[in-house]
């Protein structure tokens, strides 16, 4: 459940943002962790009109943002032009209360960070780093890349995704009308028959005759327990169990891991490359990863603090695969960890691009002839009583 929260940060002043937790207990406890001061807190209602709101376009605020502060102007200048040029009001407004914070002395990371909605923490992280550097634009350009790396993985996954759903709701649609509409005709034709049918024939037909019957109760009952999903899927246990499920199942588990990595990695890379500590990067990171693998960042900190090396430390809290280990090692010797953690996040990525495709490959055809012999099953047992009265005549 999503639960709205307005709290006190240290550096940045009150903010409000919004977290998904089971309870409102957990909800307070993850914002304390973060060291913030609740003031409030509260369940959001609403969630399809929330859904319904024009989003904050980040990718062409940042591109935009980049070109004015390249062309020379000051950042008040460039926030000042995007106000100006902005038609929409919501938008408009939100770039305005960064002026507004900067007016009252506060650096921009701060602003960025007081409207945590619509700027990640890594977004304002990557500020922050820069403000210290004063090569702001080029941190911008490496978010902006950062993130068109991430889009252009989830269109991979979801672009895979298509045709396979697509496949399945065709053929949902076939079924159903063979079994709610075509069966319930075939049994009202062979009730007079008089003939002894195979079994599975007489309990095809048996449903035709319940369909027939009582049509619209099984509709109900049939739309009541799709409306039960679709609500048991939107609640935050479901998923948490299900992703628990696909994470102990071997196969989607593994690649599930390599995935998560390779967003770490990119993520923690970026944040280096701009100048930030691995601790304090690796903090921000590990908001990125699924429980199961927030526990490794915490030892791995703690690793860290210790005085032992990155290679070590992400070993010890089961942050890498093979791969990664020999080029995190490479990359302490280089002294170029920043450039060696997206090299480790493009190999992750290819090899989850493979599976992906392999997968699909695989899936789309058996997929295919699960769906053409249910349907050719349905098909021949209606007509299996006609087969043998023909062979009954000749």
């Amino acid at each position: 459940m999503r639960y709205r929260i307005k709290a006190l940060r240290p550096g940045s002043g009150v903010a409000a943002w919004t977290v998904e937790a089971l309870d409102e207990t957990e909800a307070v406890a993850r914002a304390r962790s973060e060291g913030a001061q609740v003031l409030s807190v509260a369940a959001e209602r609403g969630r399809w009109l929330a859904a319904r709101r024009v989003r904050f376009p980040l990718q062409l605020f940042t591109q935009e943002l980049i070109a004015l502060l390249d062309a020379g102007l000051a950042l008040t200048e460039a926030l000042e032009t995007l106000a100006e040029k902005e038609h929409r009001a919501e938008s408009r407004q939100l770039i305005e209360r960064l002026l507004d914070a900067m007016r009252e002395g506060k650096p921009f990371s701060a602003a960025l960070a007081a409207q945590n909605e619509i700027f990640p923490a890594l977004y304002a992280a990557t500020v922050r780093a820069a403000e210290s550097t004063g090569d702001l634009s080029p941190a911008l350009t490496r978010f902006v890349t950062y993130q068109n790396q991430i889009d252009a993985v989830k269109k991979k996954v979801l672009s895979a995704s298509i045709y396979p759903l697509l496949l399945i709701g065709v053929g949902t649609l076939v079924i159903g009308f063979l079994l709610g509409y075509v069966v319930p005709r075939f049994a009202s034709v062979y009730a007079d028959a008089g003939r002894d049918l195979p079994w599975m024939s007489r309990m095809l037909l048996a449903w035709g005759e319940a369909v027939a019957a009582h049509g619209a109760w099984i509709a109900l009952g049939a739309g009541a327990l799709g409306a039960a999903l679709l609500g048991a899927l939107t609640r935050p246990e479901t998923r948490a169990i299900l992703t628990r499920l696909a994470w102990r199942t071997p196969a989607i588990g593994r690649h599930l891991r390599t995935f998560e990595l390779a967003r770490f990695y990119r993520s923690l890379g970026m944040l280096l490359a701009g100048g930030i500590p691995v601790v304090p990067a690796l903090a921000m990171v590990a908001e990125l990863l699924s429980t199961h693998l927030r526990g490794g960042a915490v030892t791995a900190a703690e690793a860290l603090r210790r005085g032992e090396s990155i290679s070590a430390a992400f070993a010890q809290g089961t942050l890498t695969t093979p791969v990664a280990a020999r080029l995190l090692r490479v990359g302490e010797k280089s002294g170029r960890m920043g450039e060696m953690m997206e090299r480790i996040a493009v190999f992750h990525d290819e090899e989850m691009a493979r599976w992906v495709d392999w997968f699909t490959r695989l899936f789309e055809p058996l997929l295919m002839v699960f769906i053409g012999l249910t349907i050719g099953l349905i098909v021949v047992l209606l007509y299996m009583p006609i087969f043998e009265l023909a062979g009954s005549i000749q």
